[in-house]
């Protein structure tokens, strides 16, 4: 009887990952938002991205993995004339790089939420980059919110890095997806 139970308790913890609880959320622009500030010597811009796709999953109410692709000509920001430098290679240089993208390496609980970790693509080099999110998913909806900075010169954004323009910008994640 005692091997008979054992065998059930084994086959029941060899079994658990395979009924874990795992709901993949859609990511778009309409529930994404992922925006921007940069600085200067003489004030602030504020911007973003239209145009998100992607998915984050959370399995047995932890958040495991979140995959992001923007598409950088949906930029725009506070003047318009400042959007059409942002595209142009002296930032973005959305013709011969169109697609940023971020994806999770690593995910940590933490007593204020996560710490996400993950590889950030911008003009075709990657990174990695750490910020924190605070994530809730309650009644088939995920909430994330994060507030971060990047150096862009870590990209090879360097225009204005002599005093002109701030290297480090302030980035914004919110995203509220449902099932």
């Amino acid at each position: 009887m005692i091997r008979k139970l054992f065998a059930v308790a084994l086959a029941a913890l060899v079994a658990a990952p395979l009924f874990a609880a795992e709901t993949t959320y859609k990511l778009d622009g309409e529930n994404t938002k992922v925006t921007f500030t940069g600085t200067k010597p003489g004030g602030k811009h504020d911007g973003g991205f239209k145009t998100v796709t992607g998915t984050a999953v959370v399995t047995d109410g932890t958040l495991t993995k979140i995959e992001v692709e923007i598409d950088c000509n949906s930029l725009y920001s506070d003047n318009e004339k400042l959007t059409g430098h942002l595209k142009n290679p002296d930032f973005f240089g959305v013709k011969d790089h169109p697609k940023s993208t971020f994806k999770t390496t690593k995910i940590e609980k933490t007593d204020k939420g996560y710490s996400v970790t993950g590889d950030l693509t911008l003009l075709g080099n990657t990174k990695p980059v750490t910020f924190p999110a605070a994530v809730v998913e309650k009644d088939g909806a995920l909430t994330l919110t994060s507030e971060f900075k990047i150096d862009r010169t870590q990209w090879g954004m360097t225009y204005g890095a002599k005093g002109q323009v701030d290297k480090d910008v302030a980035i914004k994640v919110a995203v509220t997806a449902k099932k």
